[in-house]
């Protein structure tokens, strides 16, 4: 009977552990990333993830015309500048914010409902000598104004 408690609780440990590191995603989100928002009201949604140096990320996001949204990417102290670019439906790119000095925040209005696409990449670190992987959390949020 005490090896089936131990095997439980070993079983239940590997199975918790790959999602404890979205769990810090999502409080880090909710904590940090919301505030960025500032008067936008958040959507409800908190799109986070544990992503290392090199890892890419996408994200689809349906915008309705006419509202005024604000976006930010926000992330573990461990990757300064984060690069993001926005897309609509025929890759064209809306905005990218290595072009705007790594800009976390962007806001916006769409002429007409569409569906965007959200690209994130965490750059290799040219100050890693050790060669550890670093790795963190990175959060996209969407907020609206209220008409």
């Amino acid at each position: 009977m005490k090896k089936i408690i131990q095997l439980i609780t070993i079983l239940s440990f590997i199975l918790l552990v790959p999602f404890s590191g979205y769990a810090q995603c999502k409080g880090f989100a909710k904590k940090i990333c919301k505030m960025e928002l500032g008067s936008y009201i958040h959507d409800g949604n908190y799109h986070a993830a544990v992503l290392t140096e090199g890892e890419e990320a996408e994200l689809y996001k349906t915008c309705s015309s006419g509202q005024e949204y604000r976006l930010t990417v926000c992330s573990s102290e461990v990757f300064p500048n984060i690069e993001f670019k926005v897309l609509d439906a025929n890759n064209r790119v809306l905005f990218f914010n290595r072009d705007h000095n790594y800009t976390r925040v962007w806001d916006f209005k769409p002429q007409a409902s569409q569906q965007l696409k959200v690209w994130v990449r965490v750059p290799v670190s040219s100050k890693s000598s050790s060669g550890d992987v670093v790795s963190g959390c990175v959060a996209i949020m969407f907020g609206f104004k209220n008409k």
